[in-house]
């Protein structure tokens, strides 16, 4: 089974994937946060600093761009070339409102003549390889099969498809029947996204599809970041030393590059909104978490956890 780490904008940045590779079993491949591009502009310095080489010193990268416009798509393209990259994602997944208010991501699969003519432009002209990261339609599951049939069309890298619409953003079940329907009908390899956040759900996609090489995971490898050590290695606990080494690390790394002690306890904030989970009486110290003000309130609390604080057997992200 090969495994991707899903792009979480905001999270999986350069400092996650980085300390996660070095610490963990890796991913096969790791998919940026998504790159928005500005025709016949230089990449914004935030994405830059992300993709670039001397910043992704081990793990297997392949940036991910969010555009509806072809020309914007292969200027960001051939910059992404220079800079060493083979391979390159698009984004047809995004379901956030501003971006598919704009006719991006999700919501671009809801135009499937100008998609058609988009994919038409930038499969004739990049160099690249190109992969297609889709969700089964805007509003309905009902556009999968067309959009399977433009899909088909042209010589995709791989098909990841994350069986839901925009419109069910993350709520419910993945819809497992139109997953096999993009299986079956599909002419390029496809991977699956969506859901696995532990080892039980894991093997419940490998027993309804046997035949599958191939998953993404992004919120479950998010709150544990040892995952893969599970599905991967047979471990069936996690060490509670080495998610402190790991935290450390990222925590170090984001004080080199983050200015002012707000912008760091955001983002730590942010990656505890997951690996909370993995503790025992999580609730309470994720709220103390999330009311720290300071750096020194924010280190005692942690101490505190790691100190008093048990991680659980089965502990994994879980969906409000």
């Amino acid at each position: 089974m090969k495994f991707y780490l899903a792009p979480l904008e905001g999270i999986t940045g350069y400092v996650f994937r980085n300390a996660q590779y070095d610490y963990f079993r890796p991913a096969d491949k790791y998919f940026t946060p998504f790159i928005t591009p500005g025709l016949n502009s230089s990449l914004k310095s935030k994405a830059l600093k992300d993709v670039l080489p001397e910043n992704n010193h081990g793990p297997v990268i392949v940036p991910q761009i969010l555009t509806n416009r072809a020309e914007e798509f292969i200027y960001t393209e051939k910059q992404l070339g220079e800079m060493g990259y083979t391979e390159i994602n698009l984004n047809l997944g995004c379901p956030s409102g501003t971006v598919v208010a704009k006719g991006r991501g999700a919501g671009f699969l809801a135009f499937q003549d100008k998609l058609n003519a988009f994919l038409d432009e930038i499969y004739s002209k990049a160099e690249m390889k190109i992969s297609i990261k889709t969700r089964l339609g805007k509003d309905s599951s009902e556009e999968f099969d067309a959009l399977l049939d433009i899909y088909n069309q042209y010589p995709l890298e791989e098909l990841i498809i994350h069986p839901r619409t925009r419109e069910d953003y993350y709520k419910g079940m993945p819809d497992y029947e139109m997953f096999r329907l993009g299986m079956e009908k599909s002419r390029c390899p496809v991977c699956y996204n969506g859901n696995i956040f532990v080892k039980e759900d894991y093997e419940k996609v490998c027993s309804t599809f046997p035949e599958l090489d191939c998953v993404m995971i992004g919120r479950g490898l998010v709150a544990n970041p040892a995952l893969l050590n599970i599905l991967r290695g047979g471990e069936t606990e996690v060490d509670k030393a080495l998610i402190r080494k790991f935290h450390d690390r990222v925590y170090a790394d984001y004080k080199e590059m983050l200015y002012g002690d707000i912008n760091l306890l955001y983002k730590m904030k942010e990656l505890w909104n997951y690996m909370i989970c993995l503790f025992t009486d999580s609730k309470k110290y994720g709220k103390k978490i999330r009311k720290a003000q300071r750096l020194k309130d924010y280190d005692t609390i942690v101490d505190a956890l790691f100190e008093e604080q048990e991680l659980l057997k089965d502990g994994g992200f879980r969906p409000n």
